[in-house]
């Protein structure tokens, strides 16, 4: 069974920093390229990063392009998304998934906010 669980999602103010985690289980991540989406109140769920599934490759949305940095650690099981100089339309639940697979996690909430 597939399951996903993000954390390190927090309070924090412009221009700070946060690194978001993604423990997967139930399958082996190395196998498969991941991504980070992002779902802000009253919008979309929009495609924030991904990575290939050696890590090879990376792609951004344009907003985050330059702040955020999307790496793996295969061995671990784990993804990770290093957010920095974040900024208030950056607040949002963030959630991991693999490009194969329909299954989401329960989100981690990043809220942007002096």
């Amino acid at each position: 069974q597939v399951q996903l669980v993000e954390s390190g999602g927090g309070l924090v103010q412009p221009g700070g920093s946060l690194r978001l985690s993604c423990a997967a289980s139930g399958f082996t991540i190395s196998n498969y390229a991941m991504r980070w989406y992002r779902q802000a109140p009253g919008k979309e769920r929009e495609l924030v990063a991904h990575i290939s599934s050696t890590g090879g490759s990376t792609n951004y949305a344009d907003s985050v392009k330059g702040r955020f940095t999307i790496s793996r650690d295969n061995a671990k099981n784990m993804l990770y998304l290093q957010m920095m100089n974040l900024k208030p339309e950056d607040t949002a639940v963030y959630y991991c998934k693999a490009v194969r697979f329909d299954s989401w996690g329960q989100g981690t909430q990043v809220t942007v906010s002096s």
